[in-house]
């Protein structure tokens, strides 16, 4: 995929793209976007101690003995110990609940955290189940959504619609605000093993209250050098810095590990094990604001799924499950034009399975084949109908294997204009 400096060029496997936002490398495919646009229920932060995205400092979540692990929610607080907010009719049930919370308004506040007004109206969480059950790991913070429709709040998760995010491989930030007549919050990055992620574009990001979404790849690395702990080093570094940005982001891995990238050789055993070193020592670090995201490709090497969840870390270890997929079109890659519902049909009822939001890590369509803006158009009018619990999507904005493009024709970008300013992305 892609690795991001600092400098003014993208490159992508030998080619060259200008860009005003950074310099990315890319060994393999190397497709993304960036995700965003989340309304954060800003009701709850300011008294489950979020700030911005509902990292709490007082009302945090704290370990999963005590009602929801404190690999998801926010900085782990004072009125968190017992597992959500009891002020609001949370009970400190334990590991499995997490904080239950009322009957449906202001649910999730129980999820970052004590607040006396709870989240308000339901923008919080809706329904009357845990604050942070056990099985995501508790939650603090940005509103939250229902989690598989049993009442669970998940961290960054819109309490309605979706999330919309961009790579900006086309055009800057500030000229793709221009273009769409909105800021889009979530900006998807690419960062080598080395790289320190928590730097540059994150922490711009986090300052102009967009959602980072960090996307770090192993190239090069060893898997079982992960594993037998030889760069822990590497990894606490960025543990303890990812705690002192004190607000949340998503962090995808290794993403795409069961397709042609093969960070651990398809090994899904081996892959399973780096990832949960990697994020045990994230939690002993005390970095509970980041957000994991776990994203393989939409099908396996062999174009199916059915070695696709061998590759799942566990409830525990994945906030947000994920995909990265594409409408390959014409272009010889691929099967052929596939409606936006074709390409994520399969690999759907998988991950929905997990009771986790859905987060599309990398998607975009070709032109090649069909119509790009009938494609776009259909995306949301999909996500309601047949993708319910996917709760977010980043678009791939850059000509490379082919031209996925927002602007690669009038009628995509009227089309996605329509789409990025349509409510459903403006949760």
């Amino acid at each position: 995929m892609l690795d991001v400096a600092s400098t003014s060029i993208f490159k992508w496997d030998g080619a060259t793209v200008s860009s005003t936002e950074g310099t990315m490398n890319s060994n393999t495919i190397g497709r993304v976007s960036t995700l965003a646009s989340v309304a954060l229920a800003l009701s709850c932060s300011a008294q489950s101690g979020g700030s911005g995205f509902g990292a709490g400092s007082t009302g945090g979540t704290s370990a999963a003995s005590s009602g929801g692990s404190s690999s998801l929610g926010g900085t782990p607080g004072a009125s968190g110990a017992v597992g959500g907010a009891s002020s609001i009719g949370g009970s400190s049930a334990g590991a499995s609940a997490g904080g239950n919370v009322g009957t449906g308004n202001g649910g999730a506040i129980a999820t970052g955290g004590s607040s006396g007004a709870g989240a308000g109206n339901g923008s919080g969480g809706i329904g009357g189940g845990a604050g942070g059950a056990a099985a995501t790991g508790g939650l603090s913070g940005a509103g939250g959504s229902v989690d598989g429709g049993n009442g669970t709040s998940v961290s960054l998760a819109p309490p309605k619609g979706a999330l919309l995010g961009l790579y900006y491989g086309d055009k800057s930030i500030a000229a793709t605000t221009t273009e769409l007549g909105r800021q889009v919050p979530v900006h998807l990055v690419y960062y080598a093993w080395d790289d320190d992620w928590t730097k540059g574009d994150t922490a711009s990001d986090l300052s102009a209250n967009r959602i980072p979404l960090v996307n770090w790849e192993p190239d090069g690395i060893d898997f079982n050098d992960i594993v037998s702990g030889s760069l822990d080093s590497t990894i606490r570094a960025r543990a303890s810095e990812s705690k002192a940005l004190g607000r949340q982001f998503f962090l995808d891995f290794a993403a795409e590990m069961n397709g042609d990238e093969a960070w651990s050789g398809n090994d899904p055993t081996l892959y399973v094990d780096a990832y949960k070193h990697i994020h045990d020592l994230f939690v002993a670090a005390g970095a509970t604001n980041v957000v994991w995201a776990w994203c393989p490709n939409v099908t396996d090497t062999d174009g199916g799924n059915k070695t696709t969840m061998d590759y799942y870390p566990g409830d525990t270890y994945v906030d947000w499950t994920g995909v990265d997929g594409y409408n390959w079109g014409s272009t010889g890659q691929g099967d052929g034009w596939q409606s936006f519902q074709a390409v994520f049909s399969r690999i759907y009822p998988l991950l929905a399975a997990k009771g986790k939001p859905i987060l599309i890590g990398e998607m975009a369509s070709t032109e090649l084949g069909g119509d790009k803006g009938a494609w776009i158009s259909a995306i949301v009018p999909t996500l309601k109908t047949d993708f319910p619990m996917i709760k977010g999507l980043a678009w791939f904005d850059v000509n490379k294997e082919t031209d996925w493009r927002i602007s690669s024709s009038s009628a995509s970008q009227q089309a996605f204009i329509q789409m990025a300013n349509d409510p459903y992305f403006n949760p």
